[in-house]
């Protein structure tokens, strides 16, 4: 398999356009219209093994129930089980609802904004810490 190179001095104008070409083609989804990490971790957690599709209506109830941090931290686990019946993998909500805990409790109440931080959550691998904290609050 070869990969395309692209020289050094064209990477700029590879990156406008790319970013160009995302802006005016992405889909209307939900979690990217906020900048909420809360939002943003869910959505991540949510997609892992899931299909798009399948996950916005439990995104959208999911919030409903459980509309931030504090509320997720404070709910009875069978509750959030509950509200994630039909997502599969459910060691994602009993991780998220656990970080949640970590985060009200060692965090203040916010998503962490350092990467190591963010990677000693449970349930949080490097890429979803990069994700959240790229996404949420403009990291590299």
């Amino acid at each position: 398999m070869s990969m395309l190179k692209i020289p050094a001095a064209d990477l700029p104008k590879f990156r406008r356009r790319m970013l160009s070409w995302f802006a005016e083609r992405k889909r209307d989804l939900p979690w990217r219209r906020t900048r909420n990490s809360y939002r943003i971790w869910l959505s991540e957690i949510m997609l892992q093994q899931t299909r798009v599709a399948a996950v916005i209506p439990y995104y959208e109830r999911f919030l409903e129930r459980f509309p931030d941090l504090q509320a997720l931290a404070k709910a009875k686990t069978d509750h959030v089980l509950e509200n994630w019946a039909g997502l599969g993998y459910y060691s994602r909500a009993r991780n998220l609802q656990r970080a949640a805990k970590e985060i009200v409790a060692r965090h203040s109440g916010e998503f962490p904004r350092e990467y190591e931080a963010a990677l000693a959550l449970p349930g949080i691998g490097r890429y979803t810490a990069s994700a959240v904290l790229s996404i949420a609050y403009d990291a590299p």
